[in-house]
């Protein structure tokens, strides 16, 4: 008897950590499918219109930033 009594026990410990912790299970699941991590940086390329280029380039300068953390925060 008291052994089923410490698998419930056990049992409910380990949903009550799932659930409490499932965002953190779920980015983990996540990385075993794709290897990548949400907080991981990524480049790509992108085709922007030289005015806009150069707005960014302006911003950069006025905030102190890298124009793909100014661009990035939009989002």
């Amino acid at each position: 008897m008291e052994n089923k009594n410490s698998n419930k026990m056990k049992q409910s410990e380990i949903n009550k950590i799932l659930k409490e912790y499932k965002d953190v299970f779920e980015m983990l699941e996540n990385y075993d499918k794709t290897r990548e991590l949400p907080f991981q940086r990524k480049r790509i390329d992108l085709t922007l219109s030289v005015e806009t280029i150069n707005k960014l380039r302006k911003l950069s300068e006025e905030h102190n930033k890298p124009i793909s953390r100014i661009i990035e925060e939009k989002f």
